[in-house]
């Protein structure tokens, strides 16, 4: 019998299966049995079918295990105190071995889902939207939650080796990169007592950060937020810290925006040498270009329309309430307020970076407006 026919037989199953659970199917009539009785009559073909699929012979017990009990569940005719324990335990029962007869399911569909992913991505002939399909449905498994028996199904098949050669694969498609980065955040976040290891020690977060996509950025501020220091650690000593600011530039909106929720990040957790390789990048000079363009502050045309001598002092509010909607507003005070809120420094090291974070934004201002109003930000703090 062909794999298909098994897996459809097997969702017929698992159906029919919710049905009398949600329908409260082991305190109805004899009637109600109908929707599963046919899967579990053994002179039926789906009966011999699971049967005679070797890795699914526990299952076929399993099935002949609860015809037995639905069947003494039957028989029992009277309402008297003896039945009713009698068939409040043969509904126990029913129900335990009902969980089990699940487990194997959900046991065979892993088993067959991790085949088919390796299969596919290993496999040069397969096309794109195979890969894709393939790994969304992984990902979307790994997010159900932890499970041992999946987590070494993934061990024995390689499966995280297989992610990392097509991650860092630039003849790969970024399409099917971007979801190879997804389904590796979704293994760390499975179990990071195992998968963050091979993240540190691999390729991966040169391969994120090289990619540059929003995508990929976005799941290395995941990865930063999931890990924490040591991550930002490996960031640092390989020396990562350079790119990451250079996608503040990135000709990409949603690139910046992911690129500066990074660095913010990496400005909570990070220690006074990661947070100086920021500055010495000229981090302070860039963010201060993002919150003056037009998804920032603008603060050039408010600094224009005070120094055009506005007669309404009601315009110049006007304008300022307008102005910080933007990715970018305020920027730089959320950079400062994150390293002053963080875990990374001492009281003293947060006093000399805000010190220095003043100097640089003086450094970078384009009028003396533009500086007072910057520096009064992260001197009283603004919110990140």
């Amino acid at each position: 019998m062909d794999q298909e026919h098994v897996l459809k037989l097997l969702e017929s199953l698992r159906k029919a299966l919710k049905d009398i659970q949600s329908n409260s199917f082991f305190t109805s009539n004899a009637s109600s049995y109908a929707p599963i009785k046919f899967l579990l009559d053994p002179e039926t073909k789906p009966h011999s079918v699971l049967s005679e699929t070797p890795c699914l012979f526990k299952l076929s017990q399993l099935l002949c295990n609860l015809k037995t009990l639905i069947e003494k569940l039957e028989k029992i005719q009277d309402h008297g105190l003896k039945s009713l324990v009698r068939g409040q335990i043969t509904r126990h029962k029913i129900s335990q071995v009902v969980k089990s007869i699940e487990a194997e399911i959900r046991a065979y569909f892993d088993r067959v889902s991790v085949v088919n992913l390796v299969k596919t991505l290993e496999l040069e002939e397969s096309e794109e939207e195979e890969k894709v399909e393939v790994l969304s449905e992984f990902t979307k498994r790994l997010l159900k939650g932890f499970d041992i028996d999946f987590q070494d199904l993934v061990l024995k098949a390689k499966v995280f080796s297989i992610l990392e050669k097509l991650l860092c694969d630039s003849n790969c498609s970024k399409r099917v990169r971007e979801h190879v980065a997804l389904a590796i955040d979704a293994l760390a976040s499975f179990n990071r007592n195992v998968f963050v290891g091979l993240v540190l020690m691999g390729p991966t977060i040169q391969a994120l950060v090289s990619m540059g996509s929003s995508s990929s950025i976005r799941v290395l501020f995941s990865l930063i937020n999931l890990v924490r220091s040591p991550l930002v650690d490996e960031i640092h000593s390989r020396g990562l810290i350079p790119k990451l600011i250079e996608l503040l530039g990135s000709a990409d909106l949603s690139v910046q925006v992911a690129a500066l929720d990074c660095v913010c990040e990496i400005a909570y957790i990070g220690r006074s040498e990661v947070i100086e390789a920021m500055l010495q990048e000229g981090l302070i000079g860039k963010l201060m270009e993002l919150q003056r363009s037009e998804h920032g502050d603008n603060l050039i045309k408010r600094d224009q329309r005070i120094n055009g001598g506005s007669d309404s002092d009601s315009e110049v509010i006007c304008d300022c309430e307008e102005a910080g909607n933007g990715p970018f507003a305020n920027c730089v005070a959320r950079f400062a307020v994150q390293v002053e809120v963080g875990e990374g420094l001492t009281s003293t090291e947060k006093e000399e970076v805000k010190l220095e974070i003043l100097r640089r934004v003086r450094e970078a201002s384009v009028s003396e407006a533009e500086s007072g109003t910057v520096v009064a930000a992260v001197l009283w703090g603004s919110s990140p």
